[in-house]
């Protein structure tokens, strides 16, 4: 016998030990306890037909993003206190086919009809597959103009002043997000042990932060490659306000176009994730090829808990990272192994991750206004969503982040690294 279902209903028959948090639809239903903390509130047609089309964080996202589903009792810059409830208490259970049939009735089968998606929603990956070679020049240079060519100046309020859109180093709890991102950049650079002098090449060196940090505190002459044609003019600007366009460059490229060579250090910071993990042979044998005898490479990273290949979820890859691939720190120490360089060091901040993650989104909910202004409250929310996310990925060790780093040992065995590191 068939069942009839409102969308609360529908949603109630589809959680293993019920909802957490309110959900309230259009159609006048409800699920869930009336004096939950948090809400869900499903506001018309198409949102349900973008949650019926695209079941799981694609059609939610979708829904989320174009205003049709929206949450109450937290701000959409920094929804993470719902998110965290929903991820430790939300179980779904498989329905059997007749109860499929039987929702989809009851809600309509002309849902099943997909609405166009949010124009920000970058193509699907088989569509892009087809339309050019993954990880080609010309298609990373599409993808990386998706995520950082967003605006300099939204980034501006969600980065802080040091427009520094990687992982911090937090020397106290208390620290903050500026305090942090100076104390990474001068590990990395102490790591490197880079000295007056020297040549540095920072790949994906992003709107120049490492860039300038060493060229100001150490004295070293730097050169900073990037996709984003927005992240090299903001840089370039920046390098000339602080007076060190003697010794600091962004260039607008593509790294594999660099034709200098025999650099003392080469960092990596926050790039690897776009390479590809079949393209790590030839990125770390480039960077090889790109350093000097006894030069260090810091490759720092978003890894896998694990080493075991798997997809991104669809939003990440559609929204956030279109072509982003992660694997685990033993995969990554094994390619820089295995194209000649000798690692020497190796640590996860992954905790590092999780409160940087959580300044950004405090610094976007405080210029909200302004952000939305800039970009639209659909982009805006795809950040907020996306980072406090991805917060609870590093809090709960889905995903880590590593910094390896190696020397191009000589084929005497002479690395150029001292007894005990210095850092």
């Amino acid at each position: 016998m068939s069942k009839t279902y409102t969308i609360g209903t529908a949603i109630e028959s589809l959680m293993r030990d019920g909802l957490p948090l309110r959900f309230t639809a259009y159609d006048g239903s409800s699920a869930g306890p009336p004096d939950a903390e948090f809400g869900i509130e499903l506001l018309n047609e198409r949102g349900l037909s973008y949650i019926m089309t695209a079941p799981g964080d694609l059609g939610l996202a979708r829904a989320y993003v174009s205003g049709d589903l929206d949450l109450h009792g937290v701000h959409p810059g920094d929804p993470y206190a719902a998110f965290s409830l929903m991820m430790s208490h939300t179980k779904f259970r498989r329905p059997s086919p007749r109860e499929i049939v039987d929702i989809v009735r009851s809600l309509g089968i002309s849902h099943l009809k997909p609405p166009p998606p949010p124009p920000q929603e970058h193509l699907p990956r088989w569509r892009r597959t087809v339309e050019g070679v993954r990880h080609s020049l010309q298609r990373d240079a599409e993808v990386i103009h998706h995520h950082y060519d967003v605006s300099n100046t939204f980034y501006e309020y969600v980065l802080g002043p040091s427009m520094t859109y990687t992982c911090a180093l937090y020397p106290t709890e208390d620290a903050t997000l500026e305090e942090a991102q100076f104390a990474k950049y001068d590990l990395v650079a102490r790591k490197l042990d880079l000295q007056e002098g020297q040549r540095l090449l920072d790949i994906g060196c992003g709107w120049g932060g490492m860039v300038r940090h060493a060229a100001r505190e150490y004295g070293v002459k730097v050169l900073g490659v990037t996709l984003s044609r927005e992240q090299a003019s903001w840089a370039q600007q920046a390098i000339k306000e602080e007076g060190l366009d003697h010794l600091a460059e962004v260039r607008f490229m593509d790294y594999r176009k660099v034709e200098e060579t025999g650099f003392d250090a080469i960092s990596s910071i926050g790039l690897t994730e776009h390479i590809g993990v079949k393209n790590y042979s030839a990125y770390f044998g480039w960077i090889r090829d790109h350093l000097r005898p006894q030069g260090r490479l810091l490759n720092h990273c978003i890894t896998r808990h694990d080493n075991k290949p798997r997809e991104t979820g669809a939003f990440i890859d559609r929204y956030v990272f279109p072509d982003g691939e992660l694997i685990g720190s033993g995969t990554i120490i094994t390619e820089v192994q295995d194209a000649g360089l000798e690692v020497q060091h190796e640590e996860n901040l992954r905790v590092h991750y999780a409160k940087t993650l959580a300044a950004w989104c405090r610094n976007l909910e405080e210029n909200w206004d302004a952000c939305v202004a800039e970009v639209g409250e659909g982009t805006a929310r795809v950040w907020g969503l996306y980072m406090a996310g991805s917060r609870i990925a590093f809090e709960r060790n889905d995903i880590q982040l590593h910094h390896v780093l190696a020397t191009r040992t000589d084929e005497n065995g002479n690395s150029g690294y001292p007894l005990r590191h210095t850092f």
